[in-house]
């Protein structure tokens, strides 16, 4: 019977997964407006971010309702609702559909998944919306998972500079990544070790929801100012290599579009200059929310001045 019931799990789980493209074949050029209308739209993908959306939606709603004075903050909600549009738009539209053509698209893809959806999806506070929306129970059951040591290992900032560093030099640098071109499960995996890292990488940075290590604003902006220089290496090292390094890419038949090798120093390209304008970016926001955190206690000690009585004459 448990045979029985693997081979069937196993069969929905391949009918689920997408096929991926091996290689090894002619590569259409795409035109217009046929290649806009190149969606892939990945079910496994899209089941995820669908219930993230439910779910995130179910917790506004319950907030909201009786507390119409204190709702959830739009802009929260806007920003997750701008993460998972990210992720529709990295794992399911074009750019997923010639992911496997071009690395520079393939590049834009990571990108958007590790720089644009998981700091979109942070600034939605989705821990503390579940917070305000758990009853006491469940409340407290979050609390003591917030409070517990993995929680507070795995929001570490220092553990969370090095899964981001991790992830992209250990993806980039070696053979798992032409080979998550040719397999659709590890494929899922490098996916997902990205969007991980990414999480874990922003959440120290951003400091929305509660965490065990929050760190000042001047800190904040220190992290992301180191994380630069590992993202510009990794892209002008990929950007300067002489040598083809993902042999998948080489294995289809072109004639239109960049060569392989001035395509792998496109994705180096972009992967230098759009991820260095990305941390450039949040490091404007961290100043502003800086500024705005000083206003903030400045207006409180005054309040607090003001309504301290003088002492007599």
């Amino acid at each position: 019977m448990s045979l029985r019931a693997g081979t069937i799990a196993g069969v929905l789980l391949a009918a689920l997964l997408p096929a991926r493209a091996l290689g090894h074949g002619v590569a259409p050029a795409p035109d217009l407006p046929g290649v806009l209308l190149a969606w892939n739209l990945d079910p496994l993908a899209l089941l995820g971010i669908g219930l993230a959306g439910a779910a995130y939606a179910w917790g506004v709603r319950r907030v909201n309702a009786p507390r119409p004075r204190r709702p959830h903050p739009r802009g929260q909600s806007l920003a997750f609702g701008g993460g998972l549009a990210a992720l529709v738009v990295a794992l399911t539209s074009p750019i997923e559909a010639y992911a496997d053509t071009l690395f520079s698209v393939h590049m834009v893809q990571h990108l958007l998944l590790q720089l644009v959806a998981a700091p979109l999806l942070l600034l939605g506070a989705p821990v503390t919306l579940a917070l305000r929306a758990a009853g006491p129970r469940l409340r407290r059951g979050l609390l003591v998972i917030l409070h517990s040591r993995l929680v507070a290992l795995v929001s570490f900032p220092l553990l969370g500079w090095i899964a981001f560093a991790a992830a992209n030099f250990g993806w980039h640098f070696s053979p798992l990544y032409n080979a998550a071109l040719e397999n659709t499960a590890l494929h899922y995996v490098e996916h997902a070790t990205f969007m991980l890292a990414g999480l874990l990488f922003w959440w120290p940075a951003l400091g929305v929801d509660p965490a065990r290590w929050r760190l000042a604003h001047p800190a904040r902006l220190f992290y992301l100012f180191l994380a630069m220089p590992l993202n510009s290496f990794l892209g002008v090292a990929l950007m300067n290599a002489s040598t083809v390094l993902y042999p998948h890419y080489a294995s289809f038949v072109r004639d239109w579009g960049p060569s392989v090798l001035e395509d792998q120093a496109l994705g180096g390209l972009l992967m230098w200059t759009l991820g260095d304008v990305a941390f450039l970016v949040a490091m404007a926001g961290v100043v502003v929310a800086w500024v705005r955190h000083e206003d903030r206690r400045t207006a409180r000690e005054d309040a607090r001045l003001s309504q301290t009585p003088s002492a007599p004459h």
